[in-house]
C-alpha cells in the first residue's frame, strides 16, 4: 500500500486545509514507516516533532487552550500539537481508540475557533489518522474521515 494517496478534488469540493492536510500526513507516514508501531505516545510526539521541524511545517507543542464560560476561564486544553496555527493534532499509542478520544478532538474544536482537528494512532500496525471537522452546525460528516495504513513487514 502507497504511503500517499490521490488527491483528486474540485474547487467545489476542496477539503478545508488540504494541501497542509497532505503534508502532515506525509510527515507522520514517515515516522510510522521508520520507527513502526506500539512505542511510547511521547516518543511519536518527539519524532513527529523533528519531522515537522525537517519538512518547515510551523507547529506549537502542547499550546494551552483555555475554557470559558461566560467570559471567565474555567479549563484549559492543551492538545499534543497545534500545526500552522490551523490544525488541532492528537497522538496516540493505543490498541484502538475509543470513542471518547475522538470526543477529545471535538471538545477542542468546539471551544476554540478551530475547524480541523487530526487524531492519530501509532498503537497497532494499521496506522489510523481521523480528520475531524468542526463547523457551527456540528460536526461535517463530509469533510471528516479515517485513513488506515497496514504494515506489512514484521516489525
Amino acid at each position: 500500500m502507497s504511503n500517499t494517496l490521490p488527491v483528486t478534488s474540485t474547487p467545489q469540493t476542496q477539503l478545508i486545509y488540504a494541501d497542509l492536510t497532505y503534508k502532515i500526513r506525509g510527515a507522520i507516514f514517515e515516522v510510522f514507516n521508520q520507527i513502526g508501531f506500539g512505542h511510547k505516545e511521547e516518543i511519536y510526539q518527539k519524532a513527529l516533532g523533528i519531522e515537522l521541524t525537517e519538512r518547515g511545517i510551523p507547529f506549537e507543542r502542547e499550546k494551552s487552550l483555555p475554557v470559558s464560560f461566560k467570559n471567565t476561564k474555567v479549563g484549559i486544553y492543551r492538545p499534543d500539537f497545534i500545526v500552522a496555527d490551523k490544525i488541532i493534532l492528537e497522538l496516540k499509542s493505543l490498541n484502538s481508540i475509543p470513542q471518547a478520544l475522538e470526543s477529545q478532538i471535538l471538545h477542542y474544536l468546539k471551544t476554540t475557533d478551530y475547524k480541523l482537528g487530526l487524531l492519530v494512532n501509532f498503537g497497532s500496525s494499521k496506522l489510523f489518522i481521523k480528520r475531524l471537522v468542526w463547523t457551527r452546525q456540528g460536526l461535517d460528516q463530509t469533510e471528516s474521515a479515517d485513513i488506515r495504513k497496514e504494515i506489512r513487514e514484521n516489525l
